[in-house]
């Protein structure tokens, strides 16, 4: 195994301990999630396909392992293959191709595409540019220090005067300047202008999105330097409700045709299989 594939496997071991609250049940309320969903699955009418005849997805491909790019330049990823799925159970023929991230939401807009499934939060600022299916998996919000940081606890109190870094513009930051008013707030262009100025001291904590901080704090250009400190924050308000696939708005019939999909996918047991292939421990 390749150190890239191996980094993967170990870091999606790791996710579960990140991406949703009760993880010591983990794995019972995955089983009773997997009953309910069947259960609901079976009461779900079937909508309207006949007119739907190709999905036109847009992702991007730098968010292992979600959605990037393997060693042979092919896009796969957990959306990707989620994806697939969903148009297997469905019928229909689809395609999918990488765009940036910020133009993710506006090819709906634009009617370049017709889905977006790249772990976009279903959140007010997101929902003013699309609507969304269910949620099918949550992530959590983060605090990363360097590992020689004696402040284990996290509090508004215990970083009060701490320069905490956070990516400009985002949900995150808007959480630190309504909670940890006491700190220093630094924002950064990109993620990896924050994660690079953590690794040299020049802030005192990071906070972001746990999936991405993850990968970074289990890969090699973290340098070991970090680790996490406190719990995941999962506020609705502020980290959405999750992630669903984007449709263009007012597209009910596909949004509601993919809901389909993902139930269907649900009750076969082919997002189990999914999950699995790319979490070998269920994050639900």
């Amino acid at each position: 195994m390749n150190i890239k594939l191996h980094h993967l496997l170990l870091c999606a071991v790791a996710v579960l301990a990140l991406l949703a609250p009760g993880w010591g049940h983990a794995q019972e309320l995955a089983a009773e999630e997997s009953v309910e969903v069947q259960e609901n699955t079976l009461r779900i009418p079937k909508p309207d396909l006949l007119d739907l005849d190709q999905i036109r997805f847009v992702t991007d491909n730098d968010y292992p392992p979600f959605n990037y790019l393997d060693e042979e330049g092919e896009l796969t990823g957990f959306n990707v293959d989620l994806m697939r799925a969903i148009c297997d159970e469905l019928s229909v023929e689809c395609s999918i191709r990488t765009v940036s991230w910020n133009r993710l939401l506006p090819t709906l807009k634009d009617r370049e595409a017709d889905a977006v499934i790249a772990s976009i939060r279903v959140s007010e600022k997101t929902l003013l540019q699309a609507d969304f299916t269910d949620s099918y998996y949550h992530t959590p919000a983060r605090f990363a220090a360097l590992k020689s940081n004696p402040v284990k606890a996290i509090t508004p109190e215990t970083l009060s005067s701490k320069k905490i870094g956070v990516i400009g513009g985002t949900a995150h930051e808007a959480y630190l300047g309504d909670f940890f008013t006491g700190s220093a707030v630094v924002a950064y262009g990109s993620a990896e202008e924050a994660k690079s100025s953590l690794r040299e001291g020049k802030i005192d904590f990071l906070f972001g999105d746990g999936v991405s901080l993850m990968f970074w704090l289990n890969g090699t250009s973290s340098e070991a330097c970090c680790e996490f400190r406190g719990g995941p924050f999962t506020e609705s308000k502020y980290f959405g409700e999750g992630v669903g696939i984007a449709v263009r708005k007012g597209n009910r019939k596909l949004r509601d045709a993919l809901n389909y999909g993902l139930h269907l996918a649900r009750s076969e047991g082919r997002f189990e299989e999914l999950h699995l292939r790319y979490f070998p421990l269920s994050f639900f």
